[in-house]
């Protein structure tokens, strides 16, 4: 197999109360990436996308994450990659994740599958922390796992995907921007222990909720008392969406990622649409351009 062709799903980190433990899979969004091995050494990167990222592999997530890959393998063999985004930069929706993971994860098929999970998880991380400066997993995690991850370790790095229910999700993206490192640096350094233990508790829940279908449990669980707060406020509308959407049936959500993508789970199609119809109501009205995406949980690992 000299060549691989790969669909390579959006993710959701943190899930509300999860903050770099938690992240999940979509069926849509998706980026498309084909890498072929080749004799010639180096990395080759062409976009055939619209968004104007670097195709110098010292400045591009998967050139970096193939680099980290190459260090491990013979320097005498090079890849050409071909990147077509549809999951937007900066959207909150994994878009850095889909290119570091899909770039390692398609290299790895091509050498005929040398690497651990592990190390799959640790190549892409390179990429991650060119993207945001910080190594984190919660999505690459789920991009290489599918549905819905744990963050067990960083070093070394470690995941576990846990079973889910069957859910529906509806995102909507603002089309501003909110950069990572930027909602970062609004992060309260001190957290007071009743909040601490309010979070864990919330977490401990969502998870056992997911493990056991129960969907009442789930909904109750979808608080975040730590980060939302100031993060949100880099979200114009985020309060009302919210509860305009609880309202209408959703289960529960909140900040994609860093945002400024928001996402809600819904038991039923109809529920997320109807929940979708509802996000879009609170952007036009603001006047602020958005996309919308009415998809369920990725079960299904990348490779």
């Amino acid at each position: 197999m000299n060549e691989v062709k790969l669909r390579v799903p959006a993710t959701i980190a943190n899930i509300v109360c999860g903050f770099d433990v938690l992240g999940f899979a979509v069926s849509a969004p998706y980026d498309e990436i084909t890498l072929k091995l080749s004799e010639k050494p180096g990395i080759r990167i062409h976009h055939t996308d619209n968004f104007e990222l670097p195709e110098d592999p010292a400045l591009n997530v998967a050139g970096v994450s193939l680099q980290a890959l190459l260090n491990e393998v013979s320097s005498t063999i090079g890849f050409d990659v071909g990147i077509h985004k549809n999951i937007k930069p900066g959207s909150g929706l994994g878009s850095s994740a889909a290119s570091a993971m899909g770039a390692v994860a398609a290299a790895n098929m091509v050498l005929g599958n040398p690497f651990t999970k592990s190390q799959l998880l640790y190549f892409a991380m390179q990429g991650e922390k060119v993207a945001g400066g910080v190594a984190h997993l919660d999505n690459v995690a789920p991009c290489l796992l599918g549905g819905v991850s744990i963050i067990q370790s960083l070093q070394p790095p470690d995941a576990v995907s846990i079973p889910v229910p069957e859910l529906h999700v509806s995102i909507i993206h603002p089309q501003i921007e909110v950069k990572t490192s930027d909602s970062r640096k609004i992060i309260r350094k001190e957290v007071p222990l009743k909040s601490a233990i309010t979070q864990w508790s919330n977490v401990a829940s969502l998870v056992a909720g997911f493990c056991t279908g129960n969907y009442t449990l789930i909904g109750k669980s979808l608080h975040d008392v730590i980060f939302e707060p100031s993060r949100s406020i880099l979200i114009p509308g985020f309060e009302e969406v919210k509860a305009r959407c609880l309202a209408a049936g959703a289960l529960g959500g909140g900040i994609a990622g860093s945002g400024p993508s928001m996402f809600m789970f819904s038991r039923e199609k109809e529920t997320a649409e109807r929940v979708v119809r509802e996000m879009t109501t609170v952007y036009q009205s603001l006047g602020v351009d958005y996309k919308t995406y009415v998809t369920t949980l990725k079960q299904t690992p990348l490779i």
